[in-house]
């Protein structure tokens, strides 16, 4: 049995086909349901409790039409498509294939020459992506990966991103499905970063660069044609935003004095590893703070807004230092730590601030960590320090970025092979 809300139907029951269970009923109900009176949501409840027994019952259910998405580990299929670009690139519109942006053809020669850097069978898998829990093997990734523009030799690093998207921690099911804006980040570290040129300078989260908009692309492409993931079907973001066709950096190691992202993870500093983390966004902080102390609490202050996820569930917020706003910070002494530390205390959120349904949220949703939480509580922004996370990244420039979490969400960091 599922219990969907009309606007989630879909997703339900094409989850409801990848786990083997197409005829699984679904009991429905109206949405939107939080504008409801109390009464309302009464009556609806009373009404969804007896579409439960009815279709456990077997009186019936609500059909819903699904499409299976790679739900086995074949072999991909040739087919024939027209040789015009525009013609190819209206037939996989059609098809659901495309992003909305022109695709690169992959054909047999292109995928062969991408899985040539693979050292693992085509067919191998490598992770079932959510939310339909399609297969993602060796060639279903470089199939995706060549459509996005990628280069051969980028396709180790995308086999390591699909693992850490699937890692139970991330909760890319949550990603996927939701309502809100988040997006997929890929940040890179180590040899491999210099030797794809991924930009970690001025302009790192713009175009420009090859690398970046491209791996950003292709594990999106992953996400949508594996995990089905359709913008309007499974996808179900308000709005979203640009970062969810491509959002990709690496981390600018070289004007970073601290241990860098991967370093602190655990991993050699010669390694090469790619991070995953679910970014609801992007906010310039442009400050001209000479001092540690007044710069941690300009940051701190932006960080703080009542309509963020963070402060709801206790989140992972990240932050993308410039590297002279990094260099007053380390100039002072302060390791990361001590950084961390310092943003967990002072980014902290007034209850009172929260709109009445999420000071409810938070109250139910915060409790077992914080004990009673009243009006006049300071909200922390995640649940202890080190949920905090930043790199060094960018070109010279007083701009910082704050990049906001989903509640849910933990990044991951894979050893790219």
């Amino acid at each position: 049995m599922i219990v969907c809300s009309t606007a989630f139907t879909e997703l339900g029951g094409i989850q409801a086909r990848a786990l083997g269970h197409p005829d699984l009923p679904i009991a429905v109900v109206a949405h939107p349901f939080g504008i409801r009176t109390r009464d309302e949501i009464r009556q609806m409840a009373v009404t969804c409790a007896d579409d439960i027994a009815r279709l456990i019952c077997g009186a019936g259910s609500t059909t819903v039409p699904v499409t299976d998405r790679a739900s086995s580990a074949a072999r991909a299929k040739l087919i024939d498509v027209p040789a015009d670009p525009g013609e190819f690139n209206r037939l996989f519109q059609e098809r659901s294939w495309s992003d909305g942006l022109p695709l690169i053809p992959p054909t047999a020669a292109r995928v062969a020459a991408m899985l040539q850097h693979a050292r693992r069978a085509p067919d191998e898998l490598v992770a079932t992506i959510a939310p339909a829990f399609g297969m993602a093997t060796v060639e279903r990734i470089a199939i995706n990966a060549v459509m996005a523009g990628c280069y051969p030799e980028y396709l180790p690093v995308l086999l390591a991103a699909a693992e850490a998207i699937a890692a139970p921690e991330f909760n890319l099911q949550g990603i996927q499905a939701t309502t809100g804006p988040v997006a997929v980040w890929l940040i890179l570290n180590g040899p491999v970063a210099r030797q794809l040129g991924v930009n970690s300078g001025g302009n790192c989260l713009g175009p420009g660069a090859w690398p970046n908009a491209t791996l950003g692309r292709a594990i999106r492409l992953i996400q949508q044609n594996i995990g089905g993931a359709l913008a309007g079907g499974m996808d179900r973001a308000t709005q979203g935003q640009p970062g969810k066709y491509t959002f990709c950096c690496a981390e600018n190691e070289d004007a970073n004095s601290w241990e860098p992202l991967h370093v602190e993870r655990g991993f050699a500093r010669d390694s090469s590893t790619v991070t995953v983390a679910g970014a609801a966004g992007t906010t310039n902080m442009n400050t001209h703070a000479k001092d540690a102390v007044d710069l941690l609490r300009v940051v701190a202050d932006t960080m703080t807004f009542p309509a963020g996820s963070d402060y709801t569930f206790g989140g992972e917020p990240w932050l993308v230092l410039a590297p002279e706003h990094a260099h007053i910070l380390k100039r002072e002494g302060l390791s990361k730590a001590d950084v961390k530390r310092r943003l967990w205390e002072q980014a902290r959120l007034a209850a009172r601030r929260l709109s009445a349904k999420d000071f409810a949220r938070v109250q139910a949703g915060r409790r077992a960590e914080l004990g009673e939480i009243g009006l006049d509580t300071l909200l922390p922004i995640s649940v202890k320090p080190d949920d905090i996370n930043f790199i060094v990244a960018g070109g010279p420039g007083t701009h910082s970025v704050y990049v906001p979490g989903m509640g849910h969400v933990r990044s991951v960091t894979r050893q790219v092979a």
